[in-house]
């Protein structure tokens, strides 16, 4: 079975839209790797947090920020698929 990645947003901050653009880079890159990519408004202020199976891959307040698109996809795939080549993202 697929991996589902949830990227949980704070709908507060009005992060929708970052969320839905992680949600398209991520499925773009990994529409082979990924069995679904579920959007998921948060009850915390300020979350924005990207799980994988329900296993947390990244938290934007452990980070302390945003991280780039590529940085996310290159944690995806090191879970996920670690032989992938992500092509210009992993330079």
């Amino acid at each position: 079975m697929k991996p589902t990645l949830t990227i949980s947003y704070c709908p507060k901050c009005h992060w929708l839209l970052r969320a839905a653009y992680v949600a398209q880079e991520m499925l773009s890159t990994f529409e082979a790797e990924l069995g679904a990519v579920t959007l998921q408004p948060s009850e915390t202020s300020g979350e924005f947090a990207l799980y994988i199976n329900h296993e947390l891959l990244f938290d934007r307040k452990t980070n302390g920020g945003f991280m780039e698109i590529k940085e996310l996809k290159q944690i995806l795939r090191d879970k996920i698929c670690p032989e992938k080549s992500l092509g210009h993202s992993d330079r």
